[in-house]
């Protein structure tokens, strides 16, 4: 069964199972590497990606689910030649150690900056409080998703 979506911009049409998981999808169908399995439960958050905007776990969700709505990747948020705001201050920043959970982590912030242009370090745990890093690394993920946060409304201090 076809099922359409728009990922990252553009109009996408895959057979598989309509139960088919959406990480599945993306991983083996469409060939992108910026989402993760991690916990295969919803619980790690390395799968995770946007729809319609919000933040949601790709490993549970059935393909059927996204069949007219807009996906959006880490591959979608910026590319190597224009990186969004966040890809940037991760960089900057050095927030990332192994980089598993970064997918994950800087689409979740993306939804969350939008919704909260200028959070607290506070709020920004908070937003981040699902997803699951073992290096160490959240105070600079903190800090980064703080200063593009920053970058983003136009401060430049």
């Amino acid at each position: 069964m076809a099922l359409n979506f728009v990922l990252n911009g553009k109009e996408v049409s895959v057979d598989v199972d309509p139960q088919t998981p959406l990480l599945e999808v993306l991983r083996n169908d469409i060939e992108l590497n910026g989402p993760k399995f991690g916990c295969g439960l919803a619980q790690c958050g390395a799968c995770t990606v946007l729809m319609d905007g919000i933040s949601a776990r790709a490993c549970v969700i059935p393909v059927q689910i996204v069949a007219g709505k807009h996906v959006t990747t880490l591959e979608g948020l910026g590319s190597a030649h224009d990186p969004h705001p966040l890809q940037t201050a991760f960089i900057e920043e050095q927030a990332l150690q192994c980089g598993y959970c970064a997918s994950g982590i800087i689409t979740t912030a993306a939804a969350f900056l939008e919704s909260n242009p200028n959070p607290s370090n506070e709020e920004i745990k908070q937003a981040l409080v699902g997803h699951l890093c073992r290096c160490g690394a959240q105070p600079r993920m903190v800090k980064a998703v703080a200063n593009a946060a920053k970058k983003m409304s136009g401060d430049s201090s």
